[in-house]
């Protein structure tokens, strides 16, 4: 809501606000997959008129984290295994291909200011990894990712790359959640993957951004895998219920 004695928000700014709490929402599992809502919830919930959130929720539509539900309004987006499979594939190939190409024009267009924030970036998101801190994680490791590939200047890649990491993020984090430590699960390669890109590595580079998405894909489907066969133990051992 706006703070007494502030200037109005324009429109687009209000927009953009609260598609961005909308997604830290759908982030944080507070807004879990296959939760329904309406614009009047949302618009009630912030305090703002219909039409800044019906906006924003078209936002998020586009992005692949809300589904439209005619005559029902709007629907958290649930993404599957296989969806999680396939963004983890489309992203390496994209990133490992940006590394291959680009690394040596990265190195010499970046900026001293932009490399300083890549590393803080790098490690704030390696110490909530190391620590296990997955809130802080989130947060640290998606301006990681898009503060690195930004420095490629192009704009459609950063836009492609940023959008697959928060829909990976939005499938994986329910599972991560139920982990009561996640300490010593997540990686942790952020600084060295930093070092890597500015000495201007491209093989070391590729290797650790495909050591990455080996262990953040072997974790998840773990994880993904031991929830449904407990899910069917579960099932299987209900009254009634016949096992197969």
């Amino acid at each position: 809501m706006p703070v007494p004695g502030t200037s109005p928000v324009k429109r687009n700014t209000l927009r953009q606000q609260i598609a961005d709490a909308l997604c830290d929402e759908v982030l944080a599992g507070r807004l879990p997959a296959g939760r329904q809502f309406t614009v009047k919830e949302i618009a009630q919930q912030y305090g703002v008129s219909a039409t800044p959130v019906r906006e924003a929720l078209l936002d998020l539509c586009s992005q692949g984290l809300l589904d439209v539900e005619e005559h029902r309004g709007f629907k958290v987006h649930e993404f599957t295994i296989n969806d999680f499979r396939h963004m983890v594939d489309a992203r390496t190939m994209v990133v490992e291909g940006v590394f291959r190409h680009y690394v040596e024009q990265t190195l010499n267009s970046m900026t001293p200011q932009a490399m300083a924030s890549v590393r803080r970036r790098a490690e704030e998101a390696e110490r909530a990894a190391r620590s296990g801190d997955l809130d802080i994680l989130i947060g640290y490791d998606l301006r990681f990712w898009r503060e690195i590939c930004g420095l490629v200047g192009n704009p459609y890649v950063l836009d492609f790359l940023q959008r697959l990491r928060v829909q990976t993020w939005v499938f994986t984090v329910p599972y991560l959640r139920r982990v009561p430590d996640l300490r010593g699960l997540l990686w942790t390669g952020h600084c060295e993957l930093t070092a890597a890109v500015t000495r201007g590595d491209p093989h070391d580079s590729e290797r650790l951004i495909a050591a990455y998405n080996t262990h953040f894909r072997a974790l998840i489907e773990r994880l993904a895998t031991g929830e449904e066969t407990r899910s069917r133990n579960r099932t299987a051992t209900e009254p009634g219920v016949n096992s197969p």
